[in-house]
């Protein structure tokens, strides 16, 4: 088995997943933290189905990048389902399954009226559920992939005490001199550059589990903000490796492997936490 992965490991695309998958996963626990604290960790799901409705868009116009349309599409998206779920009319979680049913119908629509592809189940199979495009990667993705990767990490350890104070306590953080508002919206922004970047790892309907799983398995465990953000990024990458790897060596879908090894750590971090009880 080590010589199999050693074989495939001298192809550059392999590399260049794992690259991407643990660049994407580092990203998505750092973000999912804040997300589930703040009870929007649903939100990922939601901006998942808006960025397959505009992929479908994209693909139906013969777009070649389709990030030009999914990118600015998700993340106004993100910043209407935020100022939606403040609305003391329309509850959050309302304005999440607007727009996620709403644009996953329509997505699936156009595909179906408008799509040259013989194979229209083949194609949403694998946009909604992961495909091997991880393993497609061209070095230009792989770039755009570290520099978005890259700058999401670094923005996130900048303004991280101001992150943590609007995360935890929006009202002082208002009383602070905080501007909630801002940093709302660029949590938002940034969370739909990583829905975005996600859809080739682990398709649509599973990117919610990388934001989910990781931190809740590290609240688990750990009692305070930063250790659970620490854990969970930890947690996130080895399941990322360790997806892509037993993918890679048994043909199985990248995806749902990552998804369950998330499974199997967040099991185990509830059986640890029983442990730590007695």
């Amino acid at each position: 088995m080590i010589q199999t992965l050693q074989f495939y490991l001298s192809y550059p695309f392999v590399r260049y997943a794992l690259i991407v998958g643990t660049l994407i996963a580092l990203c998505s626990a750092l973000l999912g933290v804040t997300l589930v604290l703040k009870r929007f960790s649903y939100i990922g799901d939601g901006l998942s189905h808006v960025a397959f409705g505009a992929l479908a868009v994209a693909t139906i116009f013969d777009i070649g990048n389709s990030a030009i349309v999914v990118m600015p599409v998700t993340v106004v998206a993100a910043i209407l389902i935020l100022r939606t779920g403040q609305n003391p009319r329309i509850h959050g979680d309302a304005a999440i399954a607007m727009l996620s049913v709403g644009s996953l119908a329509i997505g699936y629509l156009v595909m179906n009226l408008f799509s040259t592809s013989a194979n229209i189940s083949g194609d949403v199979c694998s946009t909604l559920f992961g495909s091997t495009s991880i393993l497609t990667l061209t070095k230009a993705e792989v770039w755009l992939c570290v520099i978005l990767s890259v700058t999401v990490v670094v923005v996130f350890i900048f303004l991280y005490n101001r992150i943590f104070a609007v995360t935890f306590d929006e009202n002082f953080a208002r009383a602070t001199g905080i501007k909630a508002n801002f940093y709302n919206n660029l949590i938002a922004v940034i969370t739909a550059v990583i829905i975005v970047l996600a859809m080739n790892l682990v398709g649509s309907l599973l990117i919610s589990a990388l934001v989910i799983f990781p931190a809740l398995s590290a609240m688990r465990v750990i009692q305070n903000f930063r250790g659970v953000v620490i854990y969970a990024a930890v947690v996130s990458v080895f399941c990322a490796l360790i997806g892509i790897v037993v993918s890679i060596l048994f043909s199985t879908p990248v995806g749902s492997t990552i998804v369950a090894a998330d499974i199997v750590v967040f099991l185990l971090s509830c059986l640890a936490k029983n442990i730590m009880k007695h």
